[in-house]
């Protein structure tokens, strides 16, 4: 009896351990999130998101939404949400009068502060990397010690 008593034990353990890798995993998986698109109407479209990857993401589709009316995505405002996340709406405008710009970086490296200097960050990246026949990636966002933060962008060639 003092067997199966052990038995028991040790299977009811090794099931309580399985489940709770299982849950670990679980929530893992369900902390990584994409961006939601929320609303669109010609010519805006708005954008949930919960970090500055997500942000950049955002940026990359309302430039395809926009697209299809032959317009361009410029950020017109930024919310918070009571659930921790974000919201970006862009407005499609004529791309005829480029936005100002900061400075080319050929380094690709930005230090950026709020969303809307991360995302005028984004956009001279890409156009330093469009001008040389590539596309731009992410590859790296440090939080400095000073509060701030650093994004790197990598021009890839098609």
């Amino acid at each position: 009896m003092t067997a199966n008593s052990y038995g028991l034990l040790k299977t009811t353990f090794r099931a309580a351990t399985v489940l709770a890798a299982g849950l670990i995993v679980a929530s893992c998986v369900a902390q990584r999130t994409v961006p939601e698109q929320v609303e669109s109407s010609k010519p805006t479209v708005t954008y949930k998101y919960h970090n500055d990857e997500e942000l950049i993401q955002t940026n990359q589709s309302a430039a395809t939404f926009c697209n299809q009316y032959r317009l361009a995505p410029q950020a017109a405002s930024f919310a918070n949400e009571p659930d921790g996340s974000k919201v970006v709406v862009y407005e499609c405008v004529a791309a005829s009068m480029p936005a100002p710009q900061p400075p080319m970086n050929p380094n690709l490296i930005y230090s950026y502060r709020t969303d809307q200097e991360l995302l005028n960050a984004s956009r001279s990246a890409q156009i330093y990397c469009m001008n040389i026949g590539s596309q731009q990636v992410i590859s790296n966002i440090v939080t400095n010690t000073d509060g701030s933060r650093t994004v790197t962008f990598q021009c890839r060639r098609q």
